[in-house]
């Protein structure tokens, strides 16, 4: 859906039987103020809770002070469409770890952060928090330890845990077996207390990687991991309130296949 179709999104989603979207803002924040508090409405009329994606071009951990200003820029620019469109977090991220290695990388985009915090409580959004992605390759910012990280030294920080990217970045290691994702979701809620997962931002595809981790995401019905119905039986042993957004190549199509997995339809 292009868009131009963007108000009629909810409506459609609703009528598939979804009840969660996340606004793509990955190559750039062009929503105008009226059209975002629009889409809003419509979501909101729907039953449909938003999130929205910011721009994929975002290194918080660069040593060039104009990346930097120009990532902080697109975080505070994201934070406010999400506001107008009342979108209740913003995923993002974060950066790689090349110019600084991995525990520098962490603070710098920790450093960056708290200036986005400031500049969006400077200009009044109170809303949308941040929600640091767990990555799908080894040379970005991302793994579980730096979600926990960031959101730990920050006011407004909900993880978003894309089980893919997870499985990707550790070569298939990970995801594979209820443990990994009981061990992973306990792991947030212990560092980050009880509103991390309540409720729990995720991303779900299954993926392909190679050596250095992610390469592309495919569709439910290609031989890939993870396995969903794995994921969601934990969700629902654990009794876990998640927003789950589809990250396939066929979005709402597979969307609906996670759903009635999860409510035992297949």
């Amino acid at each position: 859906m292009g868009k131009a179709d963007i108000l009629k999104a909810p409506s459609f989603l609703a009528e598939m039987g979804l009840d969660a979207m996340e606004y793509e803002a990955v190559r750039g924040v062009n929503i105008k103020e009226d059209k975002a508090r629009r889409f809003g409405s419509e979501a909101k009329r729907h039953g449909i809770v938003l999130s929205l994606h910011a721009p994929y071009f975002i290194n918080l951990a660069s040593k060039k002070k104009d990346v930097i200003d120009a990532s902080i820029r697109r975080l505070v620019d994201s934070l406010k469409a999400a506001e107008w469109m009342n979108a209740y977090i913003v995923v993002f991220h974060p950066g790689y770890y090349k110019d600084y290695g991995e525990k520098k990388a962490v603070a710098k985009t920790i450093d960056a952060l708290k200036k986005v915090l400031e500049e969006a409580d400077r200009i009044g959004i109170r809303k949308p928090v941040l929600g640091p992605e767990t990555t799908g390759k080894t040379s970005q910012v991302g793994s579980i330890e730096d979600v926990i990280s960031i959101c730990s030294a920050l006011p407004r920080c909900k993880p978003t845990i894309d089980w893919a990217h997870i499985h990707a970045r550790s070569l298939g290691k990970l995801v594979v077996s209820k443990d990994d994702v009981r061990k992973i979701i306990d792991v947030v809620e212990k560092n980050l207390g009880a509103d991390s997962i309540k409720p729990l931002h995720t991303h779900f595809s299954t993926i392909e990687y190679g050596k250095g981790g992610e390469l592309r995401h495919h569709t439910l019905s290609e031989p890939y991991g993870p396995d969903w119905r794995m994921i969601c039986s934990v969700y629902k042993e654990l009794g876990i309130d998640a927003v789950i957004i589809s990250e396939s190549p066929v979005l709402e199509q597979d969307a609906v296949i996670m759903k009635k997995i999860c409510q035992g339809e297949l």
